[in-house]
């Protein structure tokens, strides 16, 4: 399996590495001598799935992702007053998604919304209490970003996540072993539409259509004005091109997401 540093899983928040200027390259560089950059294993979902066990076996009439092209669609930061228009969207698709979901403001404020997105058939994961950098925290500041959302999630829905996203996808030894002793695996992503920085629905359906590819993880988020309304075309384009939708852990199954691994295609 491949092995990633920490920093490069932040990469898409950043300037193009091909504009960045030299001054800015060896500032980084130097950054990441001085902090000892750490690395880490990166799993991919067909990783997940060679590594089931023997006898593990997909569920009657699930989706075999070893033989189909299958994609999961995920969505970071909600809930929010978007997203019962977008579950509007998923049922009339016969969609399942995975809503990475922030506890402050979000699940505290819509638990109904939370109920709801579980009730539905959608996997519920985290993607921490407040947003913070867990890599900028110590090992009890990240066990309390991830502890509080997981107690939030499973007192609205009965079930504790099992997955989440660190904010700006970055990961560390130290996130990686706190994630581990809560169960919970780390999922990042392989297409992402930076729709944080437009509201232009038809170019993040374009984004997203142009990153496309099997066993592929699609990251968006439902608290931004023009994300819902390109879900209909994303869904529907891709399904044109032979596209199963699916969850993370069905993107997985037979194996399942090993607490405290990052997954990304």
């Amino acid at each position: 399996m491949p092995r990633e540093r920490g920093f490069v899983v932040s990469r898409h928040l950043g300037a193009s590495g091909k504009r960045a200027s030299t001054a800015v390259v060896a500032v980084v560089s130097l950054a990441l001598m001085l902090g000892g950059c750490t690395s880490y294993d990166r799993y991919t979902p067909e990783d997940a799935r060679k590594d089931a066990k023997k006898e593990a076996a997909l569920a009657p009439g699930a989706v075999d992702c070893a033989k189909a092209r299958c994609i999961a669609l995920t969505f970071d930061a909600g809930p929010s007053e978007h997203t019962p228009q977008l579950l509007d969207i998923l049922k009339k698709e016969k969609v399942h998604a995975t809503f990475f979901l922030l506890g402050r403001n979000h699940v505290d404020k819509y638990p109904e919304l939370v109920r709801r997105i579980a009730d539905e058939g959608h996997e519920v994961a985290s993607h921490t209490w407040s947003h913070k950098i867990l890599t900028e925290l110590d090992a009890d500041g990240v066990r309390e970003e991830l502890t509080r959302t997981q107690e939030a999630v499973e007192k609205i829905t009965g079930r504790r996540p099992t997955l989440m996203r660190p904010p700006q996808g970055r990961t560390d030894d130290q996130v990686s072993e706190v994630s581990r002793e809560l169960g919970l695996a780390q999922i990042m992503w392989s297409a992402t539409a930076k729709d944080y920085a437009t509201t232009d629905s038809a170019l993040i359906e374009k984004r997203i259509l142009d990153q496309a590819d099997r066993d592929g993880i699609i990251l968006l988020h439902d608290i931004y004005d023009g994300t819902v309304p390109a879900v209909p075309g994303i869904i529907g384009k891709l399904k044109e091109r032979g596209y199963t939708f699916v969850t993370v852990p069905e993107l997985l199954a037979p194996g399942t997401a090993g607490p405290g691994k990052v997954y990304k295609p």
